[in-house]
């Protein structure tokens, strides 16, 4: 049987991730707090910033703005969108 974690982005009991994404405490904070659903969904948006924006993984500073990005990602708040990009309507 698979886990289940309450999903902080979602607000509700979802399945939970097989292992920590991360190394150290944020990857288990992502671990204990983050469904599978939203944690697919935040590494299709990275790559998308990444690709967008040109950001170098490889670069601290744009390292950092992928978290804060993440961090508010998984927290609801306003998070930035690939320049040009349009959410498809549902």
């Amino acid at each position: 049987m698979s886990r289940t974690v309450f999903c902080k982005k979602y607000q509700q009991e979802l399945e939970g991730l097989a292992v920590a994404p991360l190394p150290g405490a944020k990857g288990q904070e992502i671990f204990d707090t983050i469904s599978q659903k939203a944690w697919h969904e935040w590494m299709q948006h990275q790559t998308m910033l990444i690709n967008e924006k040109h950001l170098n993984t490889m670069d601290l500073t744009d390292r950092t703005y992928l978290k804060e990005q993440m961090d508010k990602f998984f927290a609801g708040d306003d998070y930035d969108q690939a320049d040009g990009y349009v959410p498809p309507s549902e």
